[in-house]
């Protein structure tokens, strides 16, 4: 893993969280983005090197909105990102993580994407992040 990539934020209202974040960063989000598989809307902040992603959901299907169901509003997951999602999931594996999704799926902001259930990372929902290559 290289680096933290980002940290998703479950939200009930993106519009509220976003005036919220704006005046806590002193800048605006760079980018709204809607995650129909995962029936979600997400909205980007940058600051420095780091991003952190707000993650709203759009129906009563999205684990955001069952997390929320359960847990207050606050931080979903870590993100890291990766060179090769696919040797990561099988190194991850043979380490005996369990993942939510053993193929890697389209996510928000250019991404392949994958998580690491939250039981074997100390309650912590990890996310692996691969950019999506440019198509020829």
């Amino acid at each position: 893993m290289k680096k933290i990539e980002h940290i998703g934020i479950a939200v009930k209202d993106l519009e509220a969280a976003k005036k919220t974040y704006r005046s806590l960063l002193g800048v605006d989000s760079y980018k709204d983005e809607l995650v129909e598989s995962e029936a979600v809307m997400t909205s980007f902040f940058r600051t420095g090197p780091n991003k952190i992603e707000l993650l709203a959901a759009t129906d009563e299907s999205s684990a955001i909105h069952k997390y929320l169901e359960k847990n207050r509003e606050g931080i979903h997951h870590i993100a890291f990102a990766v060179d090769n999602i696919l040797e990561e999931i099988k190194r991850l594996e043979k380490e005996g993580f369990r993942l939510l999704n053993k193929e890697p799926k389209k996510g928000a902001d250019n991404k392949l994407i994958c998580f690491v259930h939250p039981k074997d990372s100390n309650g912590v929902l990890i996310e692996l992040c691969q950019d999506i290559p440019p198509e020829n």
